[in-house]
């Protein structure tokens, strides 16, 4: 090995090659428009959007229009009745209107959407933004959009539903209507199919990226981002939930409460109750359906137990196959207290 290759590199060795491979670095690295390599040298910041917070604000706007429309209609209470289900559509119009007006036309985000720190932003003026350091920025949605927006989230809703309840109550989907009306009627029909299709396909792409919760919003490119990027949601999800579990269970006594025999029940607990003794006598004497001291008293047979008239009368009429609600006997008959026996009809 010779001495020359022990002796160190120069000092300036390595900024010389820094220089000499930089050219070939930058043809290889970088694209040859010069407008592309600008937008290569953006810092671009991906930012997810939470799905539940986006539901969510949808949610509670509508539950905001639903408050709204619940105070303005108590004005039409000292209105011809009838009034408030013929003009229900505009009604819906004018408060949606509302909304829009004072919130997405001044650059505002609607209830909902500001609970949970979420604002619109035009994402076409994303593609030509060339600084961006958070991934929230970007301008508001534009003049243009904005009406766009009004017109398909209150004029097109308004017209749709207009349209439903015209062709309805003219019966165009009647076979006996003419040719005209029935292929109109056909045509709503599938336009409303077409359009849930879409809405379903649109939720399965807002679930998997997260963008446009609507068709109306894919549409104009407006998307949710976050008003401040160190700010949390207004509800939290403990209230939520306990929310959701409150109104599911309130749902369902709904649906069980009318399927339930209030009669049949209280008969069935009855042999579990513990205070029978000191009540057997005042329940001799009232009725056992309205809990009262019968006016009419009448006797239901063959167990001869004091009821109502109108209580006994009207429970044998509604319930063919009607027992008594202290023994649980069959009733066959009726009889005044006293008087003569009334065969309950069957």
């Amino acid at each position: 090995m010779s001495a020359t290759s022990l002796l160190p590199p120069p000092q300036d060795a390595w900024r010389h090659t820094y220089h000499k491979l930089l050219p070939h670095w930058q043809s290889y690295a970088l694209p040859r428009s010069p407008q592309l390599r600008d937008c290569s040298l953006q810092s671009i910041i991906p930012i997810t959007i939470s799905r539940v917070n986006q539901v969510d604000a949808a949610r509670l706007d509508i539950e905001m229009s639903a408050m709204l429309k619940e105070q303005l209609v108590k004005v039409f209470s000292l209105m011809k009745p009838g009034m408030l289900f013929q003009y229900e559509a505009e009604l819906d119009a004018f408060l949606e209107f509302l909304i829009w007006r004072f919130s997405i036309w001044v650059d505002k985000p609607t209830p909902g959407i500001s609970l949970m720190n979420l604002r619109y932003r035009d994402e076409r003026a994303m593609e030509t933004r060339a600084k961006v350091r958070t991934g929230l920025e970007g301008p508001g949605l534009t003049v243009a959009q904005k009406i766009w927006y009004c017109a398909a989230t209150v004029g097109g809703q308004y017209i749709w539903a207009r349209l439903q309840s015209f062709s309805a109550f003219r019966r165009w989907g009647d076979s006996e209507q003419r040719t005209l009306a029935r292929r109109a009627w056909i045509l709503i029909q599938r336009l409303e199919g077409f359009y849930k299709a879409a809405s379903f396909g649109n939720l399965l792409v807002f679930l998997y990226t997260g963008k446009y919760r609507n068709l109306i919003e894919r549409a104009l490119r407006a998307r949710l981002v976050y008003g401040s990027p160190n700010m949390n949601r207004a509800v939290s999800f403990e209230y939520m939930n306990r929310q959701l579990v409150w109104n599911e269970f309130s749902e369902m006594l709904l649906l069980l409460l009318p399927l339930l025999n209030s009669s049949s029940v209280k008969s069935l607990l009855r042999p579990f109750s513990k205070d029978k003794s000191s009540s057997s006598a005042e329940d001799d004497s009232n009725c056992p359906i309205c809990q009262a001291n019968p006016t009419t008293p009448f006797l239901a047979l063959p167990c001869e137990h004091r009821y109502c008239y109108y209580c006994l009368r009207t429970r044998c009429a509604a319930v063919p196959s009607f027992r008594c609600l202290r023994c649980n006997e069959p009733v066959i008959a009726m009889q005044r207290h006293g008087g003569v026996i009334n065969p309950v009809s069957k």
